[in-house]
């Protein structure tokens, strides 16, 4: 059963979504976002304390859709898995949620606070914990020095390495997906096909990770449901 503090929640959100891509994180003020849902600026203040913690909240709830996203497509596929795989899918998802797009690029200072330090340390362990079991299974090269950095450093290329010219705007996203692919694919994983058996159990493996961030999403974004405890 759906609460209504819940939905109240989200129709927060929500205008605070539209708000933040007509005028940017800098200029959306509670008052605009409660003028926006037709309630008043107290009755914001009862969900998330300011500001930043009701932005956090909405970046939690993009977040924890796209991983949604992600773990359907491994569902349906294992071998979606694989990083090169999984990276471009995550690339393409990203691209088509301008909200996540607006945060991620105009508003770094935002992202930068995205204060909630045991939910930063679960991502810090998940990458860890991809790692680990992507080499323990032989789906990534054993001779790259720092790899988890290389592959977070090639990637995030990926999403500012066009914003730096206009040189590149003609490239349409499926053809940027497919060179990112292409670039993790031979940079970082073993040449010749993967043993389905290794990609089928790092896909549950990793699949159960996934699925313990979401829930470590869906829980923050209402932390301070007015339901469940005061302020």
């Amino acid at each position: 059963m759906s609460h209504p503090n819940r939905e109240r929640a989200d129709r927060i959100l929500d205008a605070a979504g539209e708000l933040l891509l007509r005028m940017g994180y800098r200029k959306v003020a509670i008052d605009d976002i409660a003028r926006a849902v037709g309630i008043g600026k107290g009755t914001v203040y009862l969900h998330w304390r300011n500001k930043e913690l009701l932005f956090q909240a909405l970046m939690m709830r993009e977040s924890a859709d796209l991983t949604d996203e992600i773990l359907s497509a491994v569902k349906a596929d294992p071998a979606m898995i694989l990083p090169h795989r999984m990276i471009s899918a995550s690339f393409r998802t990203t691209h088509r949620r301008p909200l996540v797009m607006a945060m991620l690029r105009g508003n770094a200072e935002m992202f930068g606070s995205m204060g909630d330090l045991a939910l930063r340390k679960q991502q810090d362990e998940l990458r860890a914990q991809f790692e680990d079991t992507m080499l323990r299974h032989g789906l990534v090269r054993t001779d790259v020095p720092n790899l988890s950095f290389a592959i977070n450093a090639t990637t995030v290329g990926f999403y500012f390495g066009g914003t730096l010219t206009d040189e590149f705007d003609g490239i349409p996203l499926e053809a940027r997906a497919d060179a990112l692919a292409h670039v993790i694919r031979t940079a970082f994983e073993p040449a010749g096909e993967p043993d389905p058996e290794a990609v089928a159990e790092v896909a549950a493996e990793l699949g159960a990770a996934l699925e313990e961030l979401v829930a470590g999403y869906r829980n923050g974004i209402y932390a301070h449901d007015p339901t469940r405890a005061p302020g």
